[in-house]
């Protein structure tokens, strides 16, 4: 019951978090320096008329309400509004990149859990760490991640997942690590092993139940960084997914496109920081 009445509340959050991202985002693009100005104008190409048109279109901008109302009114319609660049429906653009970007996050939030639970087992089950397991995620963590694509585009080896997913483990190892490290300290845990428990048995009945709430926090920390890392990793690689959209929408000032594409991944992040502990009350009720 208790978990029942709380589903409003979140509700509520969540559409109080798209109502912020639709006015922040719009007021940062409509101040944003060259806004209002427009390449076509001054290109001959165009016909009087045309420029003229496009005239009025940047007069009509000048108008922050008019701007907020009329974003609103695209969301209202069920099409997120007109795409400035392209001059179609928005969700047209979107719906085929959702798919790209999902497969991308999805095959590199998995790689890296592999590699960073691999690797965290390994560093923090002996009795003294060696610093060489440290010595790798500090290296990834201080690449950037556009050098990082660059450097793999350059040398023909890798891709976007390998990129994403290194990134990803880096955060998560020491993360992971420092967790581990602390369950195998545990007396329980101590005297499991000293009983010669087997150490899967081990990591099946005393770890992983010990640690179910800090790898709920990591899914939602990874999610996070996985969608930071998406505008240089699909730009550099070419990736036709959200991020290169969104990049692409920022160059030609393409509002209603990179507002859209901001709620998703807002929400997306909302949803993830929220679903755990919705989750947990679930099982607690």
């Amino acid at each position: 019951m208790k978990a029942a009445a709380a589903v409003p509340k979140w509700l509520g959050r969540a559409l109080a978090i798209v109502l912020l991202v639709i006015v922040g985002s719009t007021v940062l693009v409509r101040f944003a320096p060259g806004y209002l100005s427009d390449a076509r104008e001054m290109d001959s190409r165009y016909a009087d008329a045309a420029r003229a048109e496009l005239s009025h279109e940047a007069a009509r901008s000048r108008s922050l309400p008019r701007m907020l109302v009329s974003e609103m009114g695209g969301w209202l319609r069920g099409d997120a509004g007109l795409s400035r660049q392209y001059g179609v429906p928005v969700f047209e653009l979107i719906r085929p990149r959702l798919a790209v970007t999902g497969g991308l996050m999805v095959r590199s939030i998995a790689l890296a859990w592999a590699l960073a639970i691999l690797a965290a087992l390994v560093s923090s089950a002996g009795r003294n760490p060696a610093a060489i397991w440290q010595a790798p995620s500090t290296l990834l963590l201080a690449i950037p991640t556009a050098a990082m694509a660059t450097i793999c585009l350059l040398a023909n080896s890798g891709g976007p997942v390998l990129v994403m997913a290194l990134l990803l483990s880096a955060r998560d190892f020491k993360f992971l690590h420092r967790a581990l490290r602390k369950a195998w300290l545990e007396p329980h845990v101590l005297q499991a092993r000293a009983q010669g428990m087997k150490t899967w048995r081990i990591l099946r009945f005393h770890l992983l139940p010990s640690l179910t709430a800090q790898l709920a926090a990591l899914a939602t920390l990874s999610i996070v960084t996985a969608l930071s890392a998406l505008v240089p990793v699909e730009v550099i690689f070419n990736v036709p997914g959200l991020g290169q959209l969104a990049w692409n929408a920022a160059m030609n000032r393409d509002l209603p496109v990179l507002l859209a594409i901001t709620i998703i991944m807002a929400l997306a992040v909302t949803c993830s920081g929220i679903a755990p502990q919705r989750a947990d009350e679930w099982r607690n009720a």
